[in-house]
């Protein structure tokens, strides 16, 4: 890539990911451990590890740690492969240095999200810490003076066939790094009979200093010098200052400097709450011309709903499996139903803040930002600093959910440093600059049309959906290259259900609110589309859902197993319920993980109350149970919430909720009891923040139909 011609945000991102990919992976994934670090006082044989000579060992977490507990999971694997003694290990956040710690699924980028953490780095990080066991068990055999053949590694130490032995440490003490890393593949990694540590209910390292206060987010950056930063924005995305008249705002003491921006107007202070006071004093006017401006929810969900019934209005095709159209037509019976979802935003517990510092011609950052190379490629694009110019340091996350993907309040505090050089300042959001400036989970339209033949199978589905854009947004050259496919936005589209025909039509829409990724994105609208029409299928030919299902996936025996166990433990069929209790089930596949779920159900004054949810998941090697069982739970509540309540709505691009006193999240009384069982399978790993979330409003909605005869086709749910 160059660095001498115009750099955009957008140009970087993907240059960058190609930059990685050539450098790390063009060779195969074993390629991701070669590069090497001095590391003083200790030895480092390759990039991801530092053995120090009293046997502690360093272990580098690449990932962003928003509660997620990938900075236990990513490093675990090193240590698997490495035999270590867990005791011995202290986890470091790695660096931004793509080069050696950049994530296969998202281009050598190093990113956090799309549940693909663990996925990406399963094997290449495992691959790293072989390569480490085999060098210390070369350097042992030359220290030892035997062959390496009669060696072999336990609990952070080489063991010869005589019973001498060296610690790792002893071994740091010795041992050179090679001139060549030793070859390895995926063939030699462990089995799963072997795992030590993988599958082991280990205490979470990020846990024990978020329990005592230790824990240092983002907000809590403090430099020698630092000032604060607050930015007014306009009331409407993408509008920008036209006049503004900052003389109250300067006339308040403690304001160091009023900074305009090309978005909005930043004020610098000695104190937070100082820089908000001023800010909240300028008279700013803004330009009137930005496409959002026409923005009123229920008009354009009703324009979405009449797009995605206009059936040709094709779109474009993101699955075509078989002959839908013909499946459809030769169909016995048909079943169609249109559904809708609304704006959500993310209200993660910490606001969006960055703290960053200009010092000659490098600016170094301090961000809660779920992407290194995001945010390097924001600061790059609003700054003008070369990507080499720019160090930038992942702190904790207090929540992200695919909302700190983006980095625009980076490039705040880019901007901000820039005109302060010399000063460290931190730029913190308000909860409403968060609320009405976020990238929301979009507003969708989705029409289904599924056919069933003379025995009642299923065997035609056309999927339509209707959507603002993500990646049309975010990369667009990336979305562009796939032919228009918003790969985001039609998540979980794919099923791994037996159907003949199936046919799925993406129809993007521009409206100017910004789209974005939230926890479960795509699969948290489009499972419950296909889970609550597979549902009225069953009922439509008399079959029990569960058993439906089991049918549709007789080709899956995973899939299948998961669902039998949630069978089971929900005492589907048998189970003596309360008066006007129901249960409901869903299943997901998203992120290669297969879930089923099934709820408890009542109605209380017209809104459904959940009792309880059992949930059977099958992620592969599951790296930790006690943690998937937690995400499960956690996406459960978080999917609970936005099906009962939550929801974005915009008048002339205004948006109407602002704070918590608006917008409603669940609350205490209102979560269930959630049951979870891990099914452990020798397996790659799939994706488990998110895995919860997709079924919990299908099942939802299908407990409600069976209680009320109704079915629910809209997020969030109306009164029943």
């Amino acid at each position: 890539m160059s660095t001498t011609a115009p750099l955009s945000r957008r140009s970087f991102l993907l240059g960058s990911g190609g930059v990685a990919i050539g450098l790390s992976f063009g060779l195969g994934q074993a390629e991701l451990a070669q590069a090497q670090t001095a590391a003083p006082g200790g030895f480092a044989p390759n990039g991801w590890v530092n053995i120090d000579t009293d046997g502690q060992v360093t272990l580098y977490s690449p990932a962003s740690e928003m509660g997620q507990g990938t900075m236990t999971a990513i490093p675990m694997l090193l240590a698997e492969e490495m035999d270590l003694d867990w005791s011995r290990v202290t986890v470091r956040q790695a660096p931004s240095d793509p080069k050696r710690f950049g994530n296969p699924r998202f281009g050598g980028g190093m990113t956090t999200g799309a549940s693909r953490t663990v996925q990406g780095y399963y094997e290449p990080v495992r691959l790293a810490g072989l390569q480490v066991r085999l060098v210390l068990v070369n350097a042992a055999a030359q220290a030892l003076g035997v062959p390496a053949a009669e060696l072999r590694t336990e609990a952070g130490r080489v063991v010869h066939t005589s019973g001498r032995q060296m610690g790792y440490g002893d071994i740091a003490k010795v041992a050179q790094a090679p001139a060549e890393l030793p070859k390895v593949d995926k063939a030699m990694l462990k089995p799963m009979a072997q795992f030590k540590l993988i599958g082991q209910d280990l205490d979470r390292v990020d846990v024990a200093a978020k329990s005592n206060g230790s824990a240092q987010y983002g907000i809590d950056v403090r430099l020698p010098g630092m000032l604060w930063a607050s930015i007014l924005r306009a009331p409407v995305q993408g509008e920008t200052p036209v006049a503004v008249d900052d003389s109250a705002a300067r006339a308040v003491s403690g304001v160091k400097h009023v900074v305009r921006l090309p978005h909005g107007v930043a004020v610098v202070a000695d104190s937070f709450h100082t820089a908000k006071t001023a800010r909240d004093r300028m008279q700013v006017t803004w330009t009137q011309t930005a496409k959002a401006r026409a923005h009123d929810s229920a008009r354009v969900k009703a324009e979405y709903v009449a797009r995605a019934q206009k059936l040709d209005d094709a779109g474009v095709d993101f699955i075509q499996h078989g002959d839908a159209g013909q499946q459809l037509a030769g169909a016995v019976k048909t079943f169609a139903a249109t559904y809708t979802s609304e704006m959500v935003s993310h209200i993660c517990l910490e606001p969006m803040n960055c703290t960053a510092h200009v010092t000659g011609d490098r600016i170094e950052v301090w961000a809660p930002a779920q992407s290194a190379s995001f945010v390097t490629g924001a600061v790059a694009a609003a700054s003008g600093f070369k990507p080499e110019q720019i160090k930038v340091n992942i702190t904790l996350l207090g929540g992200g959910f695919g909302r700190r993907v983006e980095a625009d309040y980076a490039a705040d505090a880019a901007l901000v440093a820039k005109a302060v050089p010399g000063t460290p300042v931190q730029v913190i959001w308000t909860r409403e600059d968060d609320m009405t400036h976020d990238k929301y989970r979009p507003l969708t339209g989705q029409h289904l049309v599924a056919g069933v033949d003379a025995q009642g199978k299923l065997v035609g589905l056309l999927h339509r959906v209707v959507s603002e854009g993500i990646y049309a947004r975010v990369v667009p050259p990336a979305f562009k290259a796939s032919g228009g496919k918003d790969a985001p936005v039609m998540e979980g589209s794919e099923i791994t259900y037996d159907i003949p025909g199936h046919r799925v039509q993406f129809l993007i829409e521009e409206r100017g609110i910004q789209a974005g990724f939230w926890r479960g994105v795509g699969p948290g609208y489009t499972k419950f589309a296909i889970e609550t029409l597979v549902d009225e299928v069953a009922h439509g030919v008399q079959a029990d859902p569960l058993d439906y299902r089991l049918q549709l996936l007789h080709k899956q025996p995973r899939a299948q197993a998961v669902l039998r166990e949630v069978g089971r433990m929900s005492g589907w069929g048998k189970a003596k319920l309360p008066k006007g209790h129901a249960l409901g089930l869903a299943f997901s596949d998203a992120w290669n993980t297969f879930c089923g779920m099934v709820v408890q159900v009542s109605i209380e004054q017209g809104r459904p109350k959940v009792h309880q949810v059992w949930s059977a998941v099958d992620c592969g090697h599951a790296l930790q149970p006690r943690n998937v069982r937690a995400q499960i739970e956690g996406s459960v509540i978080f999917g609970l919430s936005a099906l009962l309540h939550e929801r974005m709505d915009f008048q002339g691009g205004v948006p109407q909720q602002t704070n918590l006193d608006r917008y409603r999240v669940l609350r205490a009384h209102e979560t269930p009891l959630v049951e979870v069982k891990v099914l452990m399978t020798d397996h790659h790993p799939g994706g488990i923040g998110e895995v919860g979330l997709p079924p919990v409003a299908p099942a939802v909605a299908n407990a409600v139909a069976r209680l009320t005869g109704q079915r629910v086709r809209s997020l969030p749910f109306p009164q029943v």
